[in-house]
């Protein structure tokens, strides 16, 4: 019997929303937010989900198929990234509209990295900010 490649969230500040079929997820701890093309936000959303990354492999991603070796990078780059762990937790069934929804996407799998407002997005709005102004005002060392 084949071992399950079950996945899920990092840690507590891994954190994500979908927005119109698009996920993007928050890393709290580093400030680095990330999106996904439209094949990678629904595979975000089956990996996230506990669903066995191997039951992926095959699936209809537009015009072409996800094969395994594509499979291994994203998810690779997601564990590299801190937003995935392995689970020791069973696999949880495929969503029957995610394969409908996969079928639909017309990019390849991809991650793009965002930091831009990590400065921003570390800060302790309640202690470190200028008292008067309040967030997004950081206080200047002094």
């Amino acid at each position: 019997m084949r071992h399950a490649d079950v996945y899920a969230i990092a840690s507590k500040d891994v954190v994500f929303e979908s927005f119109d079929g698009e996920a993007v997820v928050l890393d709290l701890s580093s400030g680095k937010y990330f999106g996904f093309s439209d094949s990678g936000s629904k595979i975000w959303q089956a990996l996230s989900s506990g669903v066995d990354a191997q039951a992926l492999i095959g699936l209809t991603a537009g015009a072409s198929t996800i094969g395994p070796a594509e499979l291994d990078r994203f998810v690779s780059q997601l564990v590299e990234l801190r937003l995935l762990t392995r689970s020791d937790a069973p696999a949880q069934p495929l969503p029957g509209d995610l394969l409908a929804e996969l079928a639909a996407t017309s990019e390849p799998l991809n991650v793009s990295i965002h930091d831009d407002l990590a400065d921003l997005i570390i800060v302790d709005p309640i202690h470190e900010v200028e008292e008067p102004l309040g967030w997004p005002a950081v206080k200047q060392a002094s």
